[in-house]
């Protein structure tokens, strides 16, 4: 049976040549255990689940250790720089991963403001360069700037992943014009990262016509996270299939829904 989605002839979401059903992407980090992170990962429906190279045990044999649960047969597993600060420590943990066993992909984080946790820039590109010449396919956070996305993009980056809000604020898309703007003047894929607190803000920020969403806190610190991560999957579909839809213009005075012709006395 096809699917809202289908009927609106939906393009596929592809990174670097690899295809995935689910525009949700989701995060390990934070859970209370580790049987209820993979709960909510198993809920949410995502296939990309992001990995912190610095704050996990990359020992897949112990049980204790985040990716003893994690199936790399049923999950594509993105190795990420999160903690890092300069351009040279992201680097170096993303060789790291992949000397570790992990795919080419890399979600790229350098971080300017250990307050704010927005990333550095300049650590950042220079960061993105050396990856990406280097083989990695580079899918980098950044803010909402739109000459940042571009540089990443000439950088030759995957994908750009602009922040909704910053990192665990639960604040939800502060700026959906700028976000829009970068969905339409890159190449490469969008994927919104960090800020998503709830499903409205999903299905709020899948509206802009992005191609997807990474979140973490916003499940993992959830009163019910497997719950959550329901929601969110829903919420995702809800806001990529209204923005197919495309909505209704805005108008600042009221319209009937119903027309005045032929109304009976």
């Amino acid at each position: 049976m096809a699917t809202a989605v289908d009927t609106l002839r939906d393009t596929p979401f592809t990174i670097s040549g690899r295809t995935f059903h689910s525009r949700l992407m989701v995060g390990t980090g934070k859970y209370r255990d580790n049987d209820t992170m993979v709960r909510a990962i198993e809920a949410s429906g995502a296939e990309i689940v992001t990995v912190a190279v610095r704050r996990v045990d990359l020992d897949r044999t112990r049980e204790t250790g985040v990716l003893y649960h994690l199936d790399p047969k049923r999950y594509f597993l993105l190795a990420n720089t999160a903690g890092c600060a300069t351009a040279e420590d992201a680097v170096r943990y993303a060789r790291l991963a992949r000397e570790a066993g992990f795919n080419e992909f890399i979600k790229l984080e350098v971080i300017g403001d250990q307050e704010t946790l927005l990333p550095d820039v300049q650590g950042l590109l220079e960061a993105a360069k050396i990856l990406a010449k280097d083989g990695f396919r580079v899918l980098a956070y950044t803010n909402e700037d739109l000459v940042t996305a571009l540089r990443l993009e000439d950088a030759g980056c995957a994908a750009v992943m602009p922040l909704a809000s910053p990192i665990g604020s639960g604040l939800g898309l502060l700026n959906p014009h700028s976000v829009r703007t970068i969905k339409r003047r890159l190449h490469v894929p969008v994927v919104v990262d960090a800020g998503v607190g709830t499903a409205s803000d999903a299905c709020l920020t899948m509206e802009q016509g992005v191609d997807g969403i990474l979140m973490n806190t916003a499940l993992a610190a959830a009163h019910d996270p497997v719950a959550m991560a329901h929601a969110m999957r829903l919420a995702v579909e809800a806001g990529r299939t209204a923005y197919l839809a495309g909505r209704m213009p805005r108008r600042e005075v009221a319209v009937p829904s119903s027309p005045l012709e032929g109304m009976l006395d």
